[in-house]
């Protein structure tokens, strides 16, 4: 166990940076993934079909993608017409666009639970569509969708371990250069499993905390 411990606090250092990188793209990813998926659940619920069949085309487009297809074309395809991006953003870019597919349901879903009455009582207070969006709606809607959105992040953080495959030195290809050059495999990987469960475990109690408390009847 000595031994074990003394490894781990060798490597820890080089694992801890790899550690960062991954929430910097996860971060980066859900910031810009989440405001394109509110601007196309909106586009989605559009009554205009010149609105609704595009934003529908790229949600589901980006839902049936898996991301490690979508690191791989950022990354490998686009140099081929002449666009070239760093790990760290294709990384970002990619997981942006799986994000805004799927929390743009998840967000959709928000607006759908506001009851339609909200609308008219916007409209009756003298507040525009756009204020009565701002000011009535989407708080709302936001209170349903923040708890699986929440979830949604989790993933994703667990997700960007994928990012090892464009060369991203995250927490696991650090992890897997250092099982390389040690034959220490089992320890190395282990050790970067529990790191990525000292924050999914607590963020996931979190989330469930707090979709209890915003539920029907919860203590919110």
């Amino acid at each position: 166990m000595t031994e074990l411990l003394t490894l781990w606090a060798a490597w820890l250092p080089e694992l801890w940076t790899g550690f960062v990188l991954s929430m910097q793209v996860t971060v980066a990813s859900l910031g810009l993934g989440i405001v394109l998926g509110l601007v196309l659940a909106l586009g989605v619920s559009a009554p205009s079909r010149l609105l609704r069949y595009p934003a529908l085309a790229i949600v589901e487009l980006g839902r049936g993608a898996p991301v490690l297809i979508l690191l791989q074309y950022l990354y490998f395809g686009l140099p081929s017409v002449n666009l070239t991006l760093t790990s760290f953003w294709a990384a970002a870019l990619a997981m942006a666009y799986c994000t805004a597919a799927y929390t743009s349901e998840i967000i959709r879903g928000g607006l759908e639970a506001v009851a339609r009455g909200q609308a008219e009582a916007a409209e009756a207070i003298g507040l525009g569509r756009l204020d009565a969006l701002r000011f009535v709606i989407l708080p709302q809607a936001l209170r349903v969708a923040l708890p699986p959105l929440l979830g949604f992040s989790i993933m994703m953080f667990q997700a960007s371990s994928l990012c090892f495959t464009i060369a991203l030195p995250e927490i696991v290809s650090r992890a897997s250069a250092i099982g390389s050059s040690t034959f220490e495999y089992m320890p190395v990987l282990t050790l970067a499993g529990l790191m990525y469960a000292a924050v999914c475990a607590p963020a996931t109690l979190g989330v469930a905390a707090l979709e209890e408390r915003l539920a029907p009847g919860g203590r919110g």
